[in-house]
C-alpha cells in the first residue's frame, strides 16, 4: 500500500537558464582573457566552460528525471540527478586541475598584463550575471529538492567567488607591479575549486547510498505517527530515503487483530495522505499487521540495528 505526492514543478526551463548564462558569461571571459593573457583570466573562462558542459548534462539529467516509473525503473529516474552533480564534481576538478598547470608555469615566467580596465568590465559583467543566476538556481533547487539545481548553484557560486578573486589579483598587479601575483591569485583559485568539487561528489555519494531523511522532515513524520499511536495503534520498521527530488518512507503499522481489513486499509490511507501532504512528492508504503502476533515484532531487531 503505498501514497506519492508531487509538487507537478519542472526543474529544467532553470537549467535552460544556465545554460544561457554560460555561454553569455564564456564569451565575456575569454574576451577578457584575449585582451589582458592574464592566467587568473584564463583560469575564470575555464571554469565557465566548465558551467557550460555542467549545465547542459543537468537539462539532460532533469529531463530524464522527469520520466514517469515504468517497468523496468518502478521507482521512476530521479537518481539520474546524481549522474549530473556527479558530473559535474568531476569536471570542477578537471578544471581545477587545468588551472593549476597554467598557473605554476606562469609562475616562473610572469607576463605583463594589458588593457586592464575593458578586461576587468567584462569580467565583472559576467561575475554579476553568474551571481544572480546563481542565486535564483539556488531557491529553485531548494523548493524543487533537485539535487542538479542546488549542485549548479554552488558551481556558479564558485565561479563569482573566483572571477572576485582574479579581478582582485588583476588589481593587486597593476597597483604594486609584481607580475606573479597573477599566477599566485589563479593557483588559490584552484585550491577553492577544489574544495567545492569534492563537497558536490561528497553530497553525489550520500545520495546513491540512499542517505535518510534529514532529521527535521524524520521528526515530522515520528510526531505524526505519534498522534496515531492513543487509538492503540503501534509503528515500527520505520525507513526513510532520498531519490533526487523524491522520499520514500516506509513502515509498519499495527493494529488490534479484531479490526477488518477495510478498518485496517483506510488507517493506512489515511496516515499516507498526512505524511505526503506534510512532505510533498514523498512515496509512502505501509505494511499492515496484528498487534498480538509474535511475529508482528520480529523485525523490531533491525530496527535497533539501523
Amino acid at each position: 500500500m503505498s501514497k506519492l505526492a508531487t509538487s507537478g514543478r519542472s526543474a529544467r526551463d532553470y537549467a535552460v537558464l544556465s545554460i544561457g548564462a554560460a555561454l553569455l558569461t564564456i564569451t565575456l571571459k575569454f574576451g577578457a582573457y584575449l585582451l589582458t593573457g592574464s592566467v587568473g583570466l584564463l583560469s575564470d573562462a575555464l571554469e565557465s566552460l566548465v558551467n557550460l558542459v555542467a549545465a547542459l548534462v543537468a537539462l539532460w539529467a532533469l529531463t530524464f528525471a522527469a520520466r514517469p516509473p515504468d517497468a523496468e525503473h518502478a521507482f521512476g529516474h530521479n537518481k539520474a540527478e546524481y549522474f549530473s552533480s556527479a558530473l559535474e564534481g568531476t569536471l570542477i576538478l578537471v578544471a581545477a586541475a587545468s588551472i593549476g598547470v597554467a598557473a605554476w608555469g606562469r609562475l616562473f615566467h610572469p607576463q605583463p598584463i594589458e588593457q586592464v580596465g575593458l578586461a576587468l568590465l567584462l569580467s565583472l559583467v559576467a561575475t554579476a550575471v553568474n551571481g544572480g543566476v546563481a542565486i535564483i538556481l539556488l531557491r529553485a533547487g531548494r523548493r524543487l529538492r533537485s539535487v542538479t539545481l542546488r549542485a549548479d548553484a554552488h558551481h556558479l557560486f564558485t565561479d563569482v567567488w573566483t572571477s572576485a578573486g582574479v579581478v582582485l589579483g588583476i588589481l593587486l598587479v597593476k597597483l604594486t607591479g609584481w607580475l606573479v601575483l597573477d599566477p599566485i591569485i589563479a593557483l588559490i583559485v584552484a585550491v577553492n575549486i577544489v574544495w567545492a568539487g569534492f563537497r558536490l561528489l561528497r553530497e553525489t555519494g550520500l545520495g546513491l547510498l540512499d542517505t535518510a531523511l534529514p532529521n527535521d522532515e524524520q521528526q515530522l513524520i515520528t510526531t505524526i505517527l505519534n498522534s496515531y499511536e492513543q487509538q492503540s495503534i503501534q509503528f515500527h520498521a520505520i525507513r526513510t530515503r532520498t531519490a533526487g527530488t523524491r522520499r520514500f518512507v516506509s513502515f509498519h503499522v499495527l493494529v488490534p487483530g479484531e479490526w477488518t481489513v477495510q478498518r485496517g486499509h483506510d488507517l493506512c490511507e489515511e496516515i499516507e495522505i498526512a505524511i505526503s501532504k506534510a512532505l510533498p512528492a514523498t512515496h509512502v508504503t505501509t505494511h499492515l499487521e496484528p498487534l498480538e502476533d509474535p511475529l508482528s515484532w520480529a523485525d523490531q531487531e533491525l530496527d535497533r540495528m539501523s
